[in-house]
């Protein structure tokens, strides 16, 4: 109780028109200043703790996710000011349906009414020249918040200067798979146009060369053979084969030079034939050629580069920072993809509705000393290079 009555007489203070103004033109210092050093261009947030916000202020649950969004406003407003292009949160995850089906829906109708609100003209987005996206599986969600959604996507379209993306309904295992199933449909589909590009190296590639060669030699060395030659069939028939004869067929002919060819190495005991190539050998073999087939893309081509491509923030740049709020050190199936060597994780110990620009200052202002340490370092160390070359 002694919270409440705390929080209650900070808001009235706050809201004193002298106070309020000092207030808003420190903010106004404090973000101008950030823009001097460093600004990250991809911030993620696990919005946690609505819940036991609710909890410990007696207040109903949606009440706690009411506050969570307002909180949300603050810190969007925070990130595009200080030059933050892409903003990334954890709206709602596909988990979250197995709570109970009166908090689901309420979230549900809190996401599709805050989001138009804040799409609307002259409202946050439309001032900062945000855009909306939705990422997530959208079958999972009931068709009167996609419609809502949508609509607060396409008021939103026209702006380019900064993204907002809303995770709902998400989690990285579904991106993931959505990824690779994206992925296997480009690797089946062929391309317009053939794509004679060099390859990394393959052992199959080397091996399917060399027998071509090998097979286009050999069909050439036999051809003015093949003129006049006599074959024996196996009821010791002989058959006469020249240029102008066409009484022998390709079978008789495979038949013939399974007979006549020794094994294919000293220490082979099989009892394969090894057969010449005829035309009929050499046709099959141009009819496969990769010149003449359908030109799909080679699996040995697949790079990390096409995954992500298809992942749902393929647009977004990487991920700098994500940071999660309530004290919970883990990630909760978010991002998982997007986490990189650079990617700094924070994890806070308020809970979302309290997380506002004085807990969010100290995180940014950290994180740009340490992008100017890690470059004074690379510059340092270039430095020794260079002088170490003209030394030598």
């Amino acid at each position: 109780m002694a919270t409440t009555h705390g929080t209650s007489l900070r808001r009235w203070l706050m809201s004193l028109p002298p106070l309020e103004w000092t207030v808003q033109r420190l903010r106004e210092l404090l973000i101008g200043s950030l823009k001097c050093g460093p600004i990250p261009q991809h911030i993620a947030f696990v919005m946690d703790g609505n819940r036991r916000y609710a909890r410990n202020h007696k207040l109903e649950t949606v009440e706690g996710h009411h506050l969570g969004f307002e909180a949300l406003a603050r810190v969007l407003e925070v990130c595009y000011k200080s030059g933050v292009r892409v903003v990334t949160i954890y709206a709602f995850s596909i988990e979250n349906f197995k709570r109970s089906r009166w908090e689901v829906d309420a979230l549900m109708d809190m996401a599709k009414t805050k989001l138009v609100q804040m799409s609307q003209h002259g409202e946050l987005f439309d001032r900062y020249g945000a855009s909306v996206r939705i990422l997530g599986d959208r079958s999972l969600v009931r068709e009167d918040v996609i419609r809502e959604v949508d609509r607060a996507v396409d008021m939103t379209a026209h702006n380019e200067q900064a993204v907002l993306n809303v995770c709902f309904p998400y989690t990285s295992r579904e991106e993931i798979t959505h990824s690779i199933r994206e992925t296997v449909r480009d690797f089946s589909r062929a391309p317009e146009k053939p794509r004679h590009t060099k390859r990394p190296f393959s052992e199959s590639h080397i091996q399917r060369n060399i027998r071509s060669r090998q097979l286009s030699s050999v069909t050439e060395e036999d051809r003015p053979r093949r003129a006049s030659m006599t074959f024996t069939r196996d009821d010791g028939t002989n058959i006469n084969s020249d240029a102008e004869s066409t009484e022998i067929s390709d079978q008789d002919f495979l038949d013939s030079a399974s007979t006549l060819q020794p094994a294919s190495s000293q220490t082979s005991h099989s009892t394969s034939p090894i057969l010449n190539p005829t035309s009929t050998t050499t046709a099959l073999a141009s009819s496969l050629s990769p010149h003449s087939a359908q030109h799909l893309l080679d699996p040995e081509t697949l790079t990390e580069a096409h995954l992500t491509k298809n992942t749902y923030t393929a647009a977004a740049p990487p991920l700098d920072l994500l940071i999660r709020t309530s004290g919970v050190y883990r990630l909760s199936d978010f991002m998982l993809w997007q986490c990189h060597e650079h990617t700094e994780l924070r994890f806070l110990d308020c809970l979302w509705p309290e997380f506002d620009l004085w807990t969010f200052l100290p995180v940014l202002v950290e994180w740009q000393w340490r992008q100017r340490r890690e470059r004074s370092g690379k510059g340092a160390e270039a430095g020794g290079v260079d002088t170490a070359i003209k030394v030598a």
